[in-house]
């Protein structure tokens, strides 16, 4: 009985319980961002960076005309040059 009123007055008190270790601080306002991209040769002669996919759409001619989506500076689709 001593042994059972020990144990729960050794749990009871503040001391017993051990703190979980403190983790470094982060600095969260500087957030790295990994955009996978490739650089394409733009219609107009210019390189351009771009996050999307190449899609095939179609010109209002028939013709289809390959375009780079989702491009830096927040150019959704821009045609490329073969």
């Amino acid at each position: 009985m001593k042994l059972l009123a020990t144990l729960l007055l050794s749990l009871s008190l503040q001391g017993t319980h051990l703190a979980p270790q403190l983790k470094a601080p982060q600095d969260k306002t500087v957030v790295k961002h990994a955009h996978k991209g490739c650089w394409y040769f733009a219609e107009t002669g210019h390189a351009i960076y771009c996050y999307g996919p190449v899609m095939t759409v179609p010109q209002p001619d028939g013709n289809p005309q390959r375009v780079a989506t989702f491009c830096q500076g927040d150019q959704t689709m821009v045609p490329l040059k073969d």
